[in-house]
């Protein structure tokens, strides 16, 4: 299997709402794949160069999702660190090492950009997410705070 990873493009944005919605737990919070929502979502990350959505392409076929927010600050001596988020595989393709690769070339990416920092969020109903991450060295090691507005 030959897998790239590329800039998702507004083409790809129904698939990639197609996968965030295809689970149990984001089913309930996502809508229509071609509401245009979405496309206005899609041109916002796009233009902002600290946001990157990220589409996995498997011998030329759209298989996962992410996006990684680089985010400057004060702390660790002005390091900018790399929030991952919205990690998806798509269902045909889940448990061929995907989810693997995904992080582990997010991780080099945030290296490469000389990040000091990788973190994500996880739902807290996803233990199999939480051993996942943890096998690739992510430490649950704060907690987190939602407010939905």
């Amino acid at each position: 299997m030959s897998l790239i990873f590329r800039p998702a493009r507004r083409e790809d944005v129904p698939l990639i709402v197609a996968m965030l919605a295809d689970d149990p737990i984001a089913a309930a919070r996502e809508g229509d794949p071609s509401d245009e929502v979405y496309l206005t979502a899609f041109e916002a990350i796009d233009a902002d160069a600290r946001q990157e959505l990220v589409v996995a392409e498997a011998d030329g076929e759209v298989v996962g999702t992410m996006q990684i927010t680089y985010i400057p600050g004060l702390s660790r001596k002005g390091g900018e660190r790399a929030l991952i988020e919205a990690v998806r595989v798509a269902a045909g393709a889940r448990g061929q090492g995907l989810g693997r690769a995904m992080m582990r070339w997010a991780v080099d990416r945030a290296r490469d950009r000389g990040c000091r920092m990788v973190q994500l969020t996880s739902d807290k109903a996803r233990a199999d997410a939480h051993r996942f991450y943890a096998s690739l060295g992510f430490v649950d090691s704060h907690v987190g705070f939602k407010l939905s507005l």
